[in-house]
This record gives structure tokens, C-alpha cells and sequence, in this order.
């Protein structure tokens, strides 16, 4: 597929999380001009949702498929049915994808995670931005006009702002850009600082990082407003409290090649389990 035909993939499941992930996907596609893809994986043709009407895979991406097709009749659909391992398949699905998009729980006796484990291992192992629709109804319907920012360090960030920017610019809302800072307690020689230590060098620091890492790619989006905020305290903490007034939290992610665990980083971690509104994890290439 060409750059601008790259798909919208979303992983279905017959749950409730799905079919809140598959809303949430079909407005992103429409809102970047994209065609959605449904993906159903798993290493199970049935799954017994009843077991007096047991579904078949075919039946599930039937269902999604008419569901996408309902709330945006001129939308291009295409659905797979992938006999292997969901997580996997979700990955290798995004390859060619514009993004991924999960839901925030499992089926069945996974139900009570906070976050489905095939969320968790695509958006720690996937190479295009992943997204985990999650949060409150006002975060899943978009009513805050707010896309919030969280900015660590160089090396994870400049992917996550572009992709931030471009949703901004595609829902004519405000990029709010968050970097957080803590002020130490040790020296480096190990001696406790002071509490009354000016904590202005450091505050002052965290503006500096995060006017370089904004400067070039808001430059290259000069209609999107942005707020540049930096506040003290932990910053999957700050975020999460500041989820509650975003449609879209997005933060970075480092691959790193020859590594199989799961990347994501304290800070992703935290919010894939705890924001009030979807999560776009976007991996640093």
C-alpha cells in the first residue's frame, strides 16, 4: 500500500472493548481519509460468547464490519480472519498500517484486566503507533478538543509529536504539550539535598527540552495551537491526571532491535493502565 493509503487496523474480538475500538477507528479513518481494516486473530476458529450460539470468527468480523459500515456508510472496509496468535498477528497486521487500534480489555476471564494482554504486547512491540481506546465517555467521544502531549526525552519523542500534531490538525483542536520534572533528592555524590533547593534549574530545563523538541515539527504545523506546559511530579501521574480533560493522550516509545521485551517504558505503561481517555503509544523509528 502507498503512504496515503496506509489503513487504519483494528483488532476485534466480539467484546464490548472492541466494538468501542471499532467506533473510535472508524472516525480516526475518516478523519485522516484512510481505509479501516478489521482484524480478527486467533488461534481458535469458535469462541463461546454463548455457548448456545457459539460464534465463529467469520461471524465476528461480520458483526464489526456492519457495525464500521453503520456509522460511516462511504467508508472502505476490508476484514481478515488470521489463524494465529492475536498479538502477533496485530503486529505483522500493522506493518503497512497508518495506525493500530485495540481495546483496553479482553474477552471472557480476561475481563477483568485493567488492560487485555494483546493490548499490552501490541502497543510494547508494534512499529506504527499503536492506540488503546480506553477512558471515560467523555474521552471516547472527543468532546474536550484537547490532544495531550506527554514529552520524555529526545530520543522517544520527536515520532510522538508529529503524530500528535497531525491530530490536532486533523480535529482543528489544541496540542497540549506536557513535560514533567522531579527535582533530586541526592547529589551526585550520594549527599541529600536540601528540600529548599532552587528548583528553578530544573523546571527551567524541562522548558528548554521541550521548546527543542516542539520547535521544528510545530513550525511544519503552523494552524495547530499549542500549549507548552511543565509541571513537578511523577509524569505518568501528571498525565493521567490530565487525561481527564484530553480526547487523545499520545507518548513515545524506543525500539530497540534485538530486544523482545516489552518496550514501552514506565510512563506508557502507566497510562495504557490508568488514563481517562485513549492512549496513542507512537514508536521512535
Amino acid at each position: 500500500m502507498g503512504k496515503m493509503t496506509r489503513p487504519v487496523v483494528v483488532g476485534v474480538d466480539g467484546s464490548d472493548a472492541s466494538s468501542h475500538a471499532v467506533d473510535w477507528a472508524v472516525d480516526e479513518a475518516v478523519r485522516h481519509g484512510l481505509p479501516l481494516r478489521l482484524v480478527y486473530a486467533s488461534l481458535w476458529e469458535r469462541y463461546e460468547s454463548d455457548p448456545a450460539e457459539p460464534m465463529t470468527a467469520g461471524d465476528v468480523v461480520a458483526a464489526a464490519a456492519e457495525r464500521a459500515g453503520r456509522r460511516n456508510p462511504d467508508l472502505e472496509i476490508t476484514t481478515a480472519v488470521v489463524p494465529e496468535e492475536a498479538a502477533a498477528a496485530l503486529v505483522r497486521a500493522g506493518a503497512d498500517a497508518f495506525a493500530l487500534v485495540t481495546g483496553s480489555r479482553g474477552r471472557g476471564r480476561l475481563k477483568g484486566l485493567l488492560l487485555g494482554s494483546v493490548g499490552l504486547a501490541v502497543a510494547a512491540r508494534a512499529h506504527c503507533p499503536v492506540v488503546v481506546v480506553r477512558g471515560d465517555r467523555a474521552g471516547l467521544a472527543g468532546t474536550h478538543e484537547r490532544i495531550l502531549l506527554g514529552l520524555g526525552d529526545a530520543d522517544t519523542g520527536t515520532d510522538a509529536v508529529r503524530f500528535a500534531l497531525r491530530e490536532a490538525e486533523v480535529r482543528g483542536c489544541v496540542l497540549d504539550a506536557v513535560r514533567a520534572w522531579r527535582r533530586p533528592a541526592y547529589d551526585r555524590g550520594g549527599h541529600r539535598l536540601p528540600d529548599a533547593e532552587r528548583p528553578d534549574e530544573y523546571e527551567e530545563q524541562a522548558a528548554d527540552l521541550l521548546a527543542a523538541l516542539l520547535r521544528e515539527p510545530v513550525a511544519e504545523h503552523p494552524h495547530v495551537r499549542t500549549r507548552r506546559t511543565t509541571l513537578e511530579g511523577p509524569p505518568g501521574r501528571v498525565l493521567v491526571d490530565r487525561s481527564a480533560a484530553a480526547d487523545l493522550v499520545v507518548v513515545g516509545a524506543r525500539r530497540r532491535t534485538g530486544h523482545f521485551g516489552l518496550q514501552l517504558g514506565r510512563v506508557g505503561h502507566t497510562l495504557l493502565h490508568h488514563a481517562q481517555c485513549p492512549v496513542a503509544v507512537v514508536p521512535q523509528r
